[in-house]
């Protein structure tokens, strides 16, 4: 039995890698193939097998973008430590708050973010190369502490989501926002670890070859965006965020 449910999980976890690498988003192809092939686990355990999973490929991915793309650390660790804090907190606060009156919040500002894109076909295409300053360290804070929350509470997104502040406010453009949003959100899985592992809440048997998988599936990811440049991620990260707003409207409404 496990073994037929590893040859369904494995194929799903290789994609949720390759995809994440590239522009985030690989729960959206993880988390369901979870729930769909394994619907008797507890859902805590789903999340916590799956985070385990998911913070390989984003550890490898990340190792690849700092081989090969410049990223600003001093401005990175900072924002990674607040999106850590912010996710353990966002964490802490879900048992008292109802996820759903995030929904509609999460659907707006995703529709705002995807038709800034469109309609701004030079965003994200170029690099300003520009040195970072002070204000940029504290709006990184920010960002870190308040996607990092986000992420802790709720999820779906947040790699799309950094991606586009990164671009925004820092004028990186997609292939350097791709690589720094790997760092932070390394941060905010390991921050839902330190929940998931001490509660027993990671099926290792599953969550090992899983993570082997999406190893793999985060270099061939990470490779392809290095390779395909700023207009494939460009258009990978449009077509994503099309999809995770479809679903957060299908979601809401059915």
């Amino acid at each position: 039995m496990m073994t037929s449910t590893l040859l369904l999980l494995l194929p799903i976890s290789f994609i949720a890698g390759l995809i994440d690498a590239a522009v985030g988003g690989g729960g959206l192809i993880l988390v369901p193939g979870l729930f769909a092939i394994m619907p008797n686990t507890a859902p805590a355990t789903l999340m916590g097998t799956n985070k385990f999973a998911a913070i390989m490929g984003t550890a490898s991915a990340t190792w690849r973008y700092a081989r090969q793309v410049k990223l600003d650390w001093h401005i990175l660790l900072p924002c990674a430590a607040a999106a850590f804090v912010g996710s353990y907190g966002g964490a802490s606060v879900i048992h008292y708050l109802d996820k759903s009156i995030v929904r509609p919040m999460v659907i707006v500002l995703l529709a705002v973010m995807l038709i800034y894109t469109w309609f701004k076909p030079a965003f994200g295409t170029q690099d300003a190369g520009r040195p970072l300053t002070r204000r940029d360290l504290y709006v990184g804070l920010a960002i870190g502490m308040v996607i990092g929350f986000y992420d802790g509470f709720f999820g779906p997104g947040t790699g799309s989501f950094l991606i586009f502040l990164f671009v925004r406010f820092f004028h990186f453009d997609f292939v350097r926002a791709s690589a720094s949003s790997k760092v932070v959100n390394l941060a905010t899985n390991l921050a839902a670890l330190a929940f998931f592992i001490p509660a027993g809440a990671v099926i290792y048997g599953y969550a090992i070859p899983m993570a082997i998988a999406n190893v793999a599936g985060a270099q061939v990811g990470s490779r392809m965006a290095l390779k395909g440049g700023n207009l494939w991620v460009r258009r990978l990260f449009l077509t994503l965020a099309l999809v995770l707003l479809s679903k957060l409207i299908w979601d809401a409404v059915k």
